[in-house]
Protein backbone atom coordinates (compact mmCIF):
# COMPACT_ATOMS: atom_id res chain seq x y z
CA UNK A 1 0.00 0.00 0.00
CA UNK A 2 1.37 3.18 -0.83
CA UNK A 3 1.41 6.30 0.85
CA UNK A 4 -2.12 7.92 -0.95
CA UNK A 5 -3.67 4.40 -0.23
CA UNK A 6 -2.57 4.84 3.66
CA UNK A 7 -3.65 8.45 4.02
CA UNK A 8 -7.31 7.01 2.44
CA UNK A 9 -7.07 4.81 4.96
CA UNK A 10 -5.96 6.54 7.97
CA UNK A 11 -8.96 9.31 6.59
CA UNK A 12 -11.49 6.91 6.78
CA UNK A 13 -10.51 5.26 10.19
CA UNK A 14 -10.42 9.25 11.29
CA UNK A 15 -14.20 9.38 9.99
CA UNK A 16 -15.19 6.50 12.34
CA UNK A 17 -13.62 8.23 14.98
CA UNK A 18 -14.93 11.41 14.63
CA UNK A 19 -19.11 9.63 14.15
CA UNK A 20 -17.76 7.80 17.41
CA UNK A 21 -16.95 10.70 19.41
CA UNK A 22 -20.52 12.46 18.63
CA UNK A 23 -22.46 9.36 19.00
CA UNK A 24 -20.42 9.16 22.90
CA UNK A 25 -20.81 12.88 23.04
CA UNK A 26 -24.72 12.40 22.82
CA UNK A 27 -24.79 9.31 24.65
CA UNK A 28 -23.33 11.31 28.01
CA UNK A 29 -25.36 14.31 27.72
CA UNK A 30 -28.70 12.30 26.71
CA UNK A 31 -28.25 9.82 29.99
CA UNK A 32 -27.80 12.48 32.28
CA UNK A 33 -30.72 12.27 34.95
CA UNK A 34 -33.89 14.85 34.57
CA UNK A 35 -33.57 17.11 31.50
CA UNK A 36 -30.16 18.53 31.38
CA UNK A 37 -31.34 21.63 29.53
CA UNK A 38 -34.24 22.26 32.24
CA UNK A 39 -31.45 22.27 34.68
CA UNK A 40 -29.37 25.06 32.64
CA UNK A 41 -32.42 27.19 32.38
CA UNK A 42 -33.55 27.09 36.04
CA UNK A 43 -29.91 28.31 36.86
CA UNK A 44 -30.19 30.95 34.76
CA UNK A 45 -31.59 34.68 36.23
CA UNK A 46 -33.83 36.51 33.87
CA UNK A 47 -34.39 33.46 31.29
CA UNK A 48 -37.43 33.81 29.04
CA UNK A 49 -39.74 31.44 27.49
CA UNK A 50 -38.51 32.35 24.38
CA UNK A 51 -34.91 31.35 25.29
CA UNK A 52 -36.04 28.11 26.60
CA UNK A 53 -37.86 27.40 23.18
CA UNK A 54 -34.90 28.35 20.70
CA UNK A 55 -32.85 26.15 23.19
CA UNK A 56 -35.38 23.04 23.01
CA UNK A 57 -35.16 23.13 19.13
CA UNK A 58 -32.14 23.30 18.51
CA UNK A 59 -31.34 20.36 20.64
CA UNK A 60 -34.59 18.59 19.88
CA UNK A 61 -35.93 18.55 23.47
CA UNK A 62 -39.23 17.10 22.56
CA UNK A 63 -38.40 15.10 19.46
CA UNK A 64 -37.55 10.82 19.36
CA UNK A 65 -34.38 9.77 20.31
CA UNK A 66 -33.40 8.71 16.67
CA UNK A 67 -34.92 12.42 15.61
CA UNK A 68 -32.53 14.06 18.39
CA UNK A 69 -29.20 11.77 17.55
CA UNK A 70 -29.18 12.88 13.86
CA UNK A 71 -30.11 16.61 15.13
CA UNK A 72 -27.08 16.28 17.40
CA UNK A 73 -24.62 14.48 14.06
CA UNK A 74 -25.84 17.75 12.36
CA UNK A 75 -25.27 20.25 14.69
CA UNK A 76 -21.77 18.99 16.02
CA UNK A 77 -20.39 18.32 12.61
CA UNK A 78 -21.40 21.91 11.07
CA UNK A 79 -19.67 23.06 14.38
CA UNK A 80 -23.48 24.25 15.54
CA UNK A 81 -23.18 24.06 19.37
CA UNK A 82 -26.37 26.57 20.13
CA UNK A 83 -26.66 29.81 21.94
CA UNK A 84 -25.69 30.73 25.39
CA UNK A 85 -27.90 32.27 27.34
CA UNK A 86 -25.43 32.99 30.19
CA UNK A 87 -22.86 34.62 27.60
CA UNK A 88 -25.68 36.21 25.50
CA UNK A 89 -24.01 34.72 22.62
CA UNK A 90 -23.72 31.71 20.17
CA UNK A 91 -21.30 29.08 21.83
CA UNK A 92 -18.74 29.11 19.43
CA UNK A 93 -17.98 32.91 19.99
CA UNK A 94 -17.89 32.01 23.83
CA UNK A 95 -15.05 30.01 22.70
CA UNK A 96 -12.59 31.42 19.96
CA UNK A 97 -13.32 35.13 21.36
CA UNK A 98 -11.01 34.84 24.34
CA UNK A 99 -10.72 30.98 26.19
CA UNK A 100 -9.23 29.32 23.08
CA UNK A 101 -6.80 32.05 22.13
CA UNK A 102 -5.68 32.67 25.67
CA UNK A 103 -5.24 29.05 26.06
CA UNK A 104 -3.26 28.40 22.66
CA UNK A 105 -0.97 31.70 24.06
CA UNK A 106 -0.39 30.36 27.29
CA UNK A 107 -0.23 26.67 27.01
CA UNK A 108 1.67 26.83 23.19
CA UNK A 109 4.32 28.71 25.01
CA UNK A 110 4.77 26.39 27.68
CA UNK A 111 4.48 23.21 26.16
CA UNK A 112 7.42 24.56 23.12
CA UNK A 113 9.70 25.36 25.86
CA UNK A 114 8.88 21.99 28.01
CA UNK A 115 9.47 19.99 25.32
CA UNK A 116 12.21 21.50 24.09
CA UNK A 117 13.81 21.41 27.21
CA UNK A 118 12.49 17.85 28.70
CA UNK A 119 14.20 16.38 25.85
CA UNK A 120 17.61 18.02 25.52
CA UNK A 121 17.73 16.87 29.17
CA UNK A 122 16.67 13.75 28.56
CA UNK A 123 19.49 12.62 25.57
CA UNK A 124 22.14 14.45 28.48
CA UNK A 125 20.64 11.97 31.58
CA UNK A 126 20.39 9.03 29.29
CA UNK A 127 24.42 9.55 27.84
CA UNK A 128 25.41 10.31 31.04
CA UNK A 129 23.22 7.38 32.58
CA UNK A 130 24.70 6.51 36.17
CA UNK A 131 25.90 9.49 36.99
CA UNK A 132 25.48 12.27 39.74
CA UNK A 133 23.38 14.41 37.07
CA UNK A 134 21.17 11.65 35.98
CA UNK A 135 20.82 10.71 39.35
CA UNK A 136 20.10 14.41 40.23
CA UNK A 137 17.92 15.09 37.01
CA UNK A 138 15.48 11.72 37.77
CA UNK A 139 14.70 12.73 41.05
CA UNK A 140 14.10 15.95 41.03
CA UNK A 141 11.77 14.76 38.00
CA UNK A 142 10.42 12.54 39.99
CA UNK A 143 9.28 14.96 42.56
CA UNK A 144 8.30 17.69 39.98
CA UNK A 145 5.89 15.52 38.35
CA UNK A 146 4.29 13.94 41.85
CA UNK A 147 3.49 17.46 43.21
CA UNK A 148 0.03 18.57 43.04
CA UNK A 149 0.31 21.80 40.13
CA UNK A 150 -1.54 24.03 42.63
CA UNK A 151 1.04 23.50 45.18
CA UNK A 152 3.86 24.80 42.68
CA UNK A 153 1.52 27.36 41.68
CA UNK A 154 1.02 28.45 45.09
CA UNK A 155 4.39 28.86 46.28
CA UNK A 156 5.13 30.82 42.89
CA UNK A 157 2.15 33.42 43.70
CA UNK A 158 3.49 33.18 47.28
CA UNK A 159 7.60 33.91 47.05
CA UNK A 160 6.88 36.31 43.51
CA UNK A 161 3.44 37.84 44.00
CA UNK A 162 2.86 38.22 47.71
CA UNK A 163 6.40 38.01 49.18
CA UNK A 164 8.48 39.84 46.48
CA UNK A 165 6.07 41.85 44.82
CA UNK A 166 7.71 41.23 41.60
CA UNK A 167 5.11 39.47 39.19
CA UNK A 168 0.96 39.57 39.44
CA UNK A 169 -0.85 36.98 40.98
CA UNK A 170 -3.01 36.16 38.35
CA UNK A 171 -5.19 37.30 35.41
CA UNK A 172 -4.53 36.90 31.61
CA UNK A 173 -3.52 40.69 31.25
CA UNK A 174 -3.55 43.93 33.77
CA UNK A 175 -7.03 45.22 35.09
CA UNK A 176 -6.43 48.65 33.88
CA UNK A 177 -7.36 47.54 30.48
CA UNK A 178 -10.56 47.25 31.04
CA UNK A 179 -11.04 50.82 30.95
CA UNK A 180 -7.75 51.74 29.11
CA UNK A 181 -6.80 49.21 26.51
CA UNK A 182 -3.31 49.17 25.44
CA UNK A 183 -2.11 51.79 22.47
CA UNK A 184 0.41 50.28 21.20
CA UNK A 185 1.41 46.58 19.97
CA UNK A 186 4.06 47.20 22.01
CA UNK A 187 2.44 47.18 25.37
CA UNK A 188 0.07 44.82 24.73
CA UNK A 189 3.26 41.94 23.90
CA UNK A 190 4.52 43.25 26.99
CA UNK A 191 1.53 43.42 29.62
CA UNK A 192 0.52 39.33 28.45
CA UNK A 193 4.17 37.87 28.79
CA UNK A 194 4.31 39.59 31.99
CA UNK A 195 1.03 38.11 33.61
CA UNK A 196 2.13 34.98 31.51
CA UNK A 197 5.25 34.04 33.60
CA UNK A 198 4.16 32.56 36.76
CA UNK A 199 1.41 30.63 34.82
CA UNK A 200 4.06 29.22 32.19
CA UNK A 201 6.69 28.17 34.90
CA UNK A 202 3.97 26.45 37.24
CA UNK A 203 3.63 24.58 33.83
CA UNK A 204 7.10 24.15 32.91
CA UNK A 205 8.07 22.87 36.22
CA UNK A 206 4.77 20.35 36.37
CA UNK A 207 5.34 18.88 33.10
CA UNK A 208 9.11 19.46 32.49
CA UNK A 209 9.92 16.22 34.20
CA UNK A 210 7.71 13.40 32.89
CA UNK A 211 9.50 14.44 29.19
CA UNK A 212 12.91 14.21 30.65
CA UNK A 213 11.75 10.45 32.19
CA UNK A 214 9.90 9.71 28.78
CA UNK A 215 13.24 10.89 26.53
CA UNK A 216 15.44 9.12 28.77
CA UNK A 217 13.92 5.69 28.56
CA UNK A 218 13.90 6.11 24.70
CA UNK A 219 16.85 6.96 24.19
CA UNK A 220 18.32 3.71 26.37
CA UNK A 221 16.50 1.64 24.60
CA UNK A 222 18.72 2.32 21.23
CA UNK A 223 21.36 4.33 22.46
CA UNK A 224 23.11 0.43 22.72
CA UNK A 225 22.20 -0.64 19.09
CA UNK A 226 24.76 -1.68 16.77
CA UNK A 227 24.29 1.06 14.24
CA UNK A 228 25.29 3.61 17.19
CA UNK A 229 28.28 1.64 17.20
CA UNK A 230 28.74 1.88 13.88
CA UNK A 231 28.38 5.88 13.61
CA UNK A 232 30.96 5.98 16.60
CA UNK A 233 33.12 3.44 15.10
CA UNK A 234 33.27 6.25 11.97
CA UNK A 235 34.61 8.81 13.71
CA UNK A 236 31.24 11.42 14.11
CA UNK A 237 30.98 13.61 16.82
CA UNK A 238 29.26 12.29 19.98
CA UNK A 239 26.63 15.46 19.41
CA UNK A 240 25.64 14.14 16.25
CA UNK A 241 25.52 10.38 16.99
CA UNK A 242 22.91 11.61 19.83
CA UNK A 243 20.68 13.87 18.52
CA UNK A 244 21.03 12.66 14.59
CA UNK A 245 20.80 9.02 14.72
CA UNK A 246 19.66 7.87 18.39
CA UNK A 247 17.03 10.04 19.13
CA UNK A 248 15.93 10.58 15.31
CA UNK A 249 15.36 6.63 15.84
CA UNK A 250 13.83 6.85 19.33
CA UNK A 251 11.26 9.60 18.90
CA UNK A 252 8.34 7.16 17.59
CA UNK A 253 6.74 7.64 21.18
CA UNK A 254 7.63 10.95 21.49
CA UNK A 255 6.22 12.10 18.39
CA UNK A 256 2.91 10.47 19.87
CA UNK A 257 3.22 12.47 23.42
CA UNK A 258 4.17 15.23 21.19
CA UNK A 259 0.68 15.43 19.02
CA UNK A 260 -1.43 14.63 21.91
CA UNK A 261 0.16 17.41 23.98
CA UNK A 262 -0.54 20.02 21.48
CA UNK A 263 -4.45 18.14 21.21
CA UNK A 264 -4.71 18.51 25.05
CA UNK A 265 -3.75 21.81 25.03
CA UNK A 266 -6.86 22.84 23.78
CA UNK A 267 -8.70 22.34 26.54
CA UNK A 268 -6.54 24.07 28.78
CA UNK A 269 -4.99 23.76 32.41
CA UNK A 270 -7.90 23.93 34.35
CA UNK A 271 -6.17 23.99 37.85
CA UNK A 272 -3.52 26.19 36.95
CA UNK A 273 -5.79 28.70 34.59
CA UNK A 274 -8.45 28.79 37.79
CA UNK A 275 -5.43 28.98 40.16
CA UNK A 276 -4.21 32.18 38.52
CA UNK A 277 -7.65 33.40 37.38
CA UNK A 278 -6.48 32.63 33.70
CA UNK A 279 -9.27 33.54 31.68
CA UNK A 280 -8.88 30.28 29.06
CA UNK A 281 -10.53 27.37 28.39
CA UNK A 282 -9.25 25.05 31.17
CA UNK A 283 -11.59 28.14 33.55
CA UNK A 284 -14.44 28.03 30.84
CA UNK A 285 -14.83 24.48 31.76
CA UNK A 286 -14.66 24.98 35.62
CA UNK A 287 -17.47 27.76 34.92
CA UNK A 288 -19.22 25.81 33.05
CA UNK A 289 -19.61 22.95 35.13
CA UNK A 290 -19.95 25.03 38.31
CA UNK A 291 -22.74 27.90 37.56
CA UNK A 292 -23.09 30.46 39.79
CA UNK A 293 -27.50 29.53 40.30
CA UNK A 294 -26.11 25.50 40.41
CA UNK A 295 -26.31 23.22 37.65
CA UNK A 296 -24.00 23.37 34.49
CA UNK A 297 -23.76 25.20 31.35
CA UNK A 298 -24.40 22.33 29.20
CA UNK A 299 -24.11 23.69 25.33
CA UNK A 300 -21.04 25.07 26.30
CA UNK A 301 -19.42 21.80 27.83
CA UNK A 302 -20.81 19.43 25.15
CA UNK A 303 -19.09 22.16 23.03
CA UNK A 304 -15.48 22.09 24.70
CA UNK A 305 -15.46 18.15 25.20
CA UNK A 306 -16.33 17.71 21.61
CA UNK A 307 -13.85 20.20 20.40
CA UNK A 308 -11.02 18.95 23.02
CA UNK A 309 -11.83 15.25 21.38
CA UNK A 310 -11.99 16.20 17.82
CA UNK A 311 -8.34 18.13 18.31
CA UNK A 312 -7.26 14.71 19.99
CA UNK A 313 -8.01 12.58 16.71
CA UNK A 314 -6.76 15.39 14.19
CA UNK A 315 -3.36 14.96 16.65
CA UNK A 316 -3.16 10.81 16.14
CA UNK A 317 -4.08 11.16 12.58
CA UNK A 318 -1.11 13.77 12.24
CA UNK A 319 1.42 11.31 13.93
CA UNK A 320 0.81 8.80 12.05
CA UNK A 321 1.67 10.15 9.09
CA UNK A 322 4.87 11.72 10.15
CA UNK A 323 6.50 7.86 11.75
CA UNK A 324 7.05 7.34 8.10
CA UNK A 325 8.65 10.60 7.71
CA UNK A 326 11.14 10.34 10.59
CA UNK A 327 11.38 6.99 10.94
CA UNK A 328 12.35 4.94 7.51
CA UNK A 329 11.82 1.50 9.32
CA UNK A 330 7.81 2.35 9.63
CA UNK A 331 5.98 1.05 6.04
CA UNK A 332 2.54 2.82 4.66
CA UNK A 333 0.88 -0.66 4.92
Amino acid sequence: MGLKGYIAKRLVYTAFLVWAIITVNFLIFTAMPGSPIEAYMSSLKGANPEAFKRLAEHYGLYKPPHEKYFLTLKNLLTLDFGYSERYRSSVLDVIIREPLPNTLILMGTAEVITIIIGMLLGVIVAYKRGGVLDTTLVTGSLLTYSVPIFFIGWLLITFFSLYLHLLPTGRAYPVEWIRNPPSTVFEYIIGRLYHMILPTITLIIFSVGGWILLTRACILETITEDYVVTARAKGLKERTVLYKHVLKNASLPLITNIALAFAGMIGGAMITETLFNYKGMGRLTYDAIFLTGGGSDIPLLQAIFYILALCTVVANFLADLLYGIIDPRVRYG
